[in-house]
């Protein structure tokens, strides 16, 4: 009877209750809402799109891979890899599931040699990934002596002057230092029996311990005479299959026919090269390489040390309006020559449009302008040099696979496939029109 004699809250009371409560709940919902969107907010993968690849793609690469990751060319890498593994691709949004590998598509040399042996699964791939990795350590170590060559001393001639190479040419500082360098790293990849450098007089036979079945022509450093003015320089490789492992006993004081064979086997036709490239040092430091299949090219990533894949299945463009020569021949030239170089500078060649002209000195530099503008590089033989000045083994033969990989062409003349030609001894010069395939062919018909 007691409690029914209390009060009853009134009704204004009750509703203000309700509103409270109502409130306190709203309050808590908002707080749980805003700190899991706080959460995603913070999240350093939140806010960004990440490239998920199907579990078939990712064990198709290696672990060990997935630690080279660069911005650059990452689209377009991206998808050459999709293309490589075979795998569908997806993009997405950002997820929070553990243990997931992410890859923003970045292609590194290493990566794009494993996948392309993969993919070929031709005999002698792991060589050849062996070949080129060692190539692009030694590239690596002369980019970095290139970028510091005025600080740390190396500009200049090579022992103060008067050391002459093999062409009659004062050699630099760095081109010493490069060519041991190039022949350093080759070396150690324990597959090549010969060495053959435009530094060297002769050929080079790697000892017993190191000795492979392959062939290595090189110019250390092209274009060395602008170093002192940091105008670009690079390196150019080719590889030939030798006919047979070379082996050379290193504590004979004569050669065997079989190894005096083994070194013959430098004096092969560009036609037979396994893998050519060059590594440009310059703003960036580039690598271009072929080994049969097209060309690629990458760029070294200085925060990883790492070349990545930026310029993938190049092609040259069926016509430029550029030439690239050392005009200052001009008046030693031959007359068809000079006609033809006459009518590009008024524009009354077959595309009708005015060339410029672009001469670096330097043929890597040169020559990869040409590569991606299009247009044409030539080194022809003139009353001076009849023969030109590029030489065949170490230079032109490398550089011409390399365009035709491209889609271009390369010659010594009317008919003349750079590539055909056999060499009679391992300096041999040979004159060079190399460049888009239209432009050498009115060049061709030009000469004729």
């Amino acid at each position: 009877m007691a409690a029914s004699n209390r009060p009853r809250p009134s009704g204004a009371l009750r509703m203000a209750c309700s509103i409270g409560l109502n409130v306190v709940l709203a309050v808590v919902l908002v707080a749980m809402v805003f700190r899991g969107t706080s959460a995603e907010l913070a999240s350093p993968v939140a806010t960004r799109s990440r490239v998920f690849m199907p579990t078939s793609a990712r064990n198709a690469v290696p672990a060990q891979m997935s630690g080279y990751l660069s911005q650059a060319g990452r689209r377009a890498a991206f998808e050459n890899s999709r293309r490589s593994v075979g795998a569908n691709v997806v993009t997405s949004p950002a997820q929070s599931s553990s243990g997931t590998i992410i890859d923003d598509g970045s292609i590194s040399l290493t990566r794009f040699m494993i996948e392309e042996a993969m993919k070929t699964r031709t005999a002698g791939q792991e060589d050849m990934i062996r070949l080129i990795s060692s190539i692009s350590v030694a590239c690596k170590r002369i980019a970095s002596m290139v970028q510091v060559a005025g600080i740390d001393g190396q500009t200049g001639l090579a022992e103060g002057g008067g050391s002459v190479n093999v062409q009659g040419e004062e050699q630099k500082k760095l081109d010493v230092v490069s060519n041991d360098v190039l022949k350093a790293a080759l070396r150690s990849s324990g597959k090549l029996g010969v060495i053959a450098s435009e530094e060297e007089d002769n050929p080079v036979v790697v000892d017993e311990l190191y000795s492979g079945e392959y062939i290595a022509t090189f110019d250390p450093l092209d274009g060395s005479s602008n170093i002192d003015a940091a105008i670009s320089t690079g390196t150019i490789f080719g590889i030939f299959k030798a006919p047979e492992e070379c082996l050379i006993d290193p504590d004979s004081d004569k050669l065997s026919i079989a190894e005096e064979n083994c070194l013959k086997a430098t004096l092969q036709p560009g036609k037979n090269l396994v893998a050519a490239g060059y590594c440009m040092y310059s703003s960036s430091t580039i690598l271009v390489i072929t080994t049969g299949t097209g060309l690629n090219g990458f760029t070294l990533d200085p925060t990883i040390g790492e070349f990545i894949l930026t310029h993938p299945n190049m092609k040259i463009p069926n016509r430029g309006k550029i030439y690239s020569m050392n005009e200052a021949n001009y008046f030693d030239w031959d007359p068809k020559l000079q006609t033809y170089v006459d009518n590009l500078k008024k524009g009354e060649g077959e595309s009708g449009e005015k060339y410029s002209s672009r001469y670096i000195g330097s043929m890597v530099g040169d020559v990869h302008r040409t590569l991606l503008y299009g247009g044409i590089f030539a080194y022809p033989g003139d009353k001076k040099n009849p023969n030109g000045k590029l030489r065949l083994l170490y230079e032109a033969a490398p550089m011409s696979l390399i365009f035709e990989q491209a889609g271009g062409k390369s010659i010594t003349g009317p008919g003349g496939r750079v590539l055909d030609l056999e060499p009679e001894k391992v300096h041999q010069r040979c004159p060079v029109f190399i460049g888009s395939p239209d432009d050498v062919d009115e060049l061709a018909k030009s000469l004729a």
